[in-house]
């Protein structure tokens, strides 16, 4: 796309604009939206509550959730009286919508929605402010879904504070895009082809969140484990190297990353969770079948046994290392037996967390077009059969905590007067009675006592370690 000037934003730029975020989706999309703001925040533009006192509204997308688009001309239809109240009082509301859906549907977004002034893809928010500048000079709606040639990490301002309430966790986007082409998935057709950020780009960014307060870092990608970027000595870096350097950065004490795909996982990362302690040892690691059938049809590259052997190789090396996996019932062509092979590979590896999903089509991916759909009544008990197997296995290994002693990253006040709230290694979370000093610093906490979505425990030692 051609790249147009925009002039620099006179004193009336300058003055404070209301922005509202809306953020569906993965933990990439609330990192994206945090980046949109950082680019707007030169003209003026700071994070209000609701849209009816935001100057800009931006809808930051996603496409992998069934009926994403018509949820999203829904919300815009919410959104458009917000912008003719608005409008009736004098006053103006850029509407932007941005991310996945933006991407793919783009046209139609326009063709439906008119009043809509901007979209733009995920890959292009750096040129925010020109789309900005273009929809305030009334030039009709702005529209930028290419995937340019420039890396929009070159061209962004340096990360603001963390993105999370008091900003002691922090999620850093490290890769995007993908070349796996699973059949059943948009993501490289919406994010594009798999590129990753040089090393002290992520280096510099780690740095800034962790000087504003962050004590543990999430590194997102779509194939997060694939990351290879240009490292500072000109070779290309995997995210084990990138990992031993994060590690390095004084004050930050965790390091986790996500999303990843077995094809990926090789023996330095396995390697780098045995040797690095800031590496938490838990790991999301989507399989989506345990049918090599379904497997192959799925296009994913490896097999079943294949996926077990990785999970050996990593307990052999961290053997405290927890998984999360993501799986799909009801891919088309998936059988009783293809399921059932699903349910043994469950049970053979153990989970203690995972996200499932029934199969459905997206425009354009391999799968949606392929024979032998499954039945959606075929496709619902499948999905209760695996995620009641899921569920006591997420149960049985937060039972297995208790008793245990955990170290705690304490993130804030739980909901009772003198709680604290935290997080275990495991992502679980757990609630103690304990003095404020502790919020920041991370502590040992004997678990006590399992619920449904948490644990409670008892402080071992009022003073922190790390």
């Amino acid at each position: 796309m051609t790249q147009h000037s925009v002039c620099p934003p006179t004193e009336s730029d300058r003055e404070v604009k209301g922005l509202h975020v809306i953020t569906w989706g993965c933990q990439m999309n609330v990192y994206d939206s945090a980046r949109m703001t950082d680019v707007l925040r030169p003209l003026g533009y700071q994070a209000v509550e609701a849209p009816d006192a935001a100057d800009m509204v931006i809808l930051n997308t996603c496409h992998i959730r069934d009926r994403a688009a018509e949820k999203v001309f829904s919300e815009l239809g919410r959104l458009r009286l917000v912008k003719e109240t608005r409008a009736a009082e004098g006053q103006r509301t850029i509407l932007a919508v941005a991310g996945c859906v933006a991407q793919a549907e783009g046209a139609e977004i326009l063709a439906r929605a008119p009043y809509v002034d901007i979209v733009l893809g995920p890959q292009t928010y750096h040129r925010l402010p020109e789309m900005v500048a273009r929809a305030a000079r009334a030039a009709g709606a702005v529209i930028d879904t290419d995937f340019p040639a420039e890396q929009k990490f070159d061209f962004l301002p340096d990360a603001q504070a963390p993105q999370t309430p008091g900003g002691l966790t922090a999620f850093l986007t490290i890769q995007e895009g993908c070349d796996k082409f699973c059949s059943f998935c948009v993501v490289p057709y919406t994010r594009g082809a798999e590129s990753s950020r040089p090393v002290e780009s992520v280096l510099r960014e780690a740095r800034r969140l962790v000087e504003t307060g962050a004590r543990e870092i999430t590194l997102l990608g779509q194939n997060v484990n694939g990351y290879h970027g240009e490292g500072p000595d000109g070779r290309v870096w995997g995210l084990a190297g990138l990992a031993e350097a994060l590690a390095a950065i004084p004050g930050l004490a965790r390091i986790r990353y996500t999303t990843s795909h077995p094809r990926d996982m090789d023996d330095a990362l396995i390697a780098a969770h045995r040797d690095l302690p800031a590496l938490m040892p838990f790991l999301h690691l989507p399989v989506q079948s345990g049918s090599d059938r379904i497997l192959a049809a799925m296009n994913r590259g490896h097999t079943a046994a294949e996926y077990r052997d990785i999970v050996l190789r990593l307990r052999d090396a961290r053997p405290d290392i927890a998984l999360s996996s993501d799986f799909i019932v009801g891919h088309p062509g998936e059988s009783d037996a293809d399921f059932e092979a699903t349910m043994q590979l469950i049970r053979d590896v153990g989970f203690a967390q995972a996200f499932s999903f029934k199969y459905s089509p997206r425009p354009g991916t391999p799968a949606a077009g392929a024979p032998l759909q499954v039945p959606e009544d075929v496709k619902d008990a499948r999905l209760q059969a695996l995620q009641a197997l899921l569920r006591t296995q997420q149960d049985a290994f937060n039972d297995g905590t208790v008793g245990r002693v955990v170290p705690v990253l304490f993130t804030g006040h739980g909901r009772k007067p003198g709680q604290l709230s935290g997080r275990s290694p495991y992502l679980q979370a757990v609630h103690v009675d304990g003095p404020d000093a502790l919020i920041g610093q991370i502590a040992q906490v004997e678990i006590r006592e399992r619920y449904t979505n948490s644990l409670s425990g008892t402080l071992i030692q009022e003073r922190a370690f790390a």
